[in-house]
């Protein structure tokens, strides 16, 4: 069994998505950091430190929608770290630990389905890429 996914049209669209609406976030996240916190009732360094995390994630994510063949293991990692946004991105509204306007709950809720909508794109389109290679075989 190889460590290496064949990249479809589908699986290069659901990275390179994510990268594009990571990066897109990220930037709007840290560039504009000041003015977005009292819209969202978000604190400004949560906003401006997540968009800077965001930055390299969305980089790393389009190098692998690139790669002609990217590691299984790593579209998977990115699956578990686009899980584990989408659950933490939920915790942060129900733990209390922020209290965000309407207009907040809305964005966080919204990138958290966002999230979890690429995540499943790409395992759908990974276990498709895996499918389509072993009936090559």
């Amino acid at each position: 069994m190889s460590d290496r996914s064949a990249m479809t049209p589908f699986l290069r669209f659901a990275l390179l998505g994510d990268a594009a609406a990571s990066g897109a976030t990220g930037l709007l996240m840290a560039a504009a950091s000041g003015p977005l916190a009292p819209l969202l009732g978000l604190p400004q360094p949560l906003l401006l430190w997540t968009g800077l995390l965001l930055l390299p994630y969305a980089a790393v994510v389009g190098w692998l929608g690139a790669r002609p063949a990217p590691s299984s293991m790593a579209v998977w990692a990115v699956i578990a770290a686009n899980a584990i946004w989408a659950i933490d991105s939920v915790l942060l509204l129900v733990t209390g630990f922020v209290q965000p306007t309407a207009l907040g709950n809305a964005f966080v809720i919204a990138q958290a389905i966002v999230v979890a909508a690429f995540a499943e794109l790409q395992v759908t389109a990974l276990r498709r890429a895996a499918r389509s290679a072993a009936a090559a075989a």
